[in-house]
């Protein structure tokens, strides 16, 4: 992380460097989970792709620096990150179109299409907790929106056996779940563990909109190698590694994502 600028900003690098990202110094500030969220988002060259509350860009440039060619759209509420998503884009050259406006009454230019793909990064806290003192961080953190809106909102904007995305607390799953019933099937969870032997704190989701497909739970994906205490407690695994800096998917195979110890051409 650099120090901040003029403008109280940051440029942090994710991907190995490949994306830098101006994030506010003092405000909502993304880590690993948007990372995860595109690495887990199985698009292709063309496909139409929706990130909802697209914050500075995390997510989205993300998955463009993976996929190239595609059309990618965010729609975020506040003015202020959704400058910095565009500010963002260009500073990577990357095609991303931001959206301002509220996911519960879409922008037109939303509302008039479907698309293919649809990732979502929710608020995770309880909107009656301790709230933030800064802003940004309060209303990117709470949420005052319920996920079950979230969720129908992104349904609604997928062509049928388009794909939603998401990532949220593993508490929350049965929350996700419910809003998927019959609307969304094929579901695929993989829950990310801090390390082994500890519990998910966290879940990715993705489910196909109009499928009748059995639900698939995937093992969990450590994030850090050795015990909490070890001297080696804070290190990625390699697997972690893999997606976080080398920017390889998470394709879910037995080998948590297709990735392989053994693999020497991975850049």
């Amino acid at each position: 992380m650099s120090p901040p600028d003029a403008e109280g900003l940051t440029r942090d690098a994710f991907l190995g460097g490949r994306i830098t990202l101006l994030q506010p110094r003092r405000g909502y500030r993304a880590a690993t989970d948007p990372v995860l969220l595109a690495a887990f988002t199985p698009a292709r060259a063309g496909d139409a792709v929706l990130d909802l509350g697209c914050g500075a860009g995390a997510a989205s440039l993300c998955l463009a620096a993976r996929v190239p060619g595609l059309d990618l759209h965010g729609l975020e509420i506040q003015p202020f990150y959704a400058d910095l998503a565009r500010r963002n884009a260009a500073l990577n050259g990357l095609p991303l179109t931001v959206h301002e406006g509220d996911l519960r009454a879409m922008p037109r230019p939303l509302r008039a299409r479907s698309f293919d793909l649809v990732l979502t990064n929710p608020p995770f806290h309880d909107a009656a907790g301790s709230a933030s003192p800064e802003p940004g961080r309060a209303t990117a953190h709470a949420e005052t929106t319920p996920l079950a809106d979230w969720i129908d909102a992104a349904l609604r904007r997928l062509r049928p056996g388009g794909t939603l995305v998401l990532v949220h607390r593993a508490c929350r799953l049965g929350t996700i779940l419910a809003g998927l019933e019959g609307r969304a099937g094929g579901a695929e969870i993989l829950p990310l563990a801090g390390r082994a032997g500890r519990p998910a704190g966290r879940v990715l989701v993705r489910a196909r909109k109009a499928s009748r497909a059995p639900l698939r739970l995937h093992p969990p994906f450590c994030l850090h190698a050795g015990g909490a205490h070890a001297a080696e407690g804070g290190r990625f695994t390699w697997q972690a590694e893999q997606v976080l800096r080398h920017m390889q998917p998470l394709l879910l195979d037995t080998s948590y994502g297709g990735i392989r110890e053994e693999d020497d051409n991975l850049g």
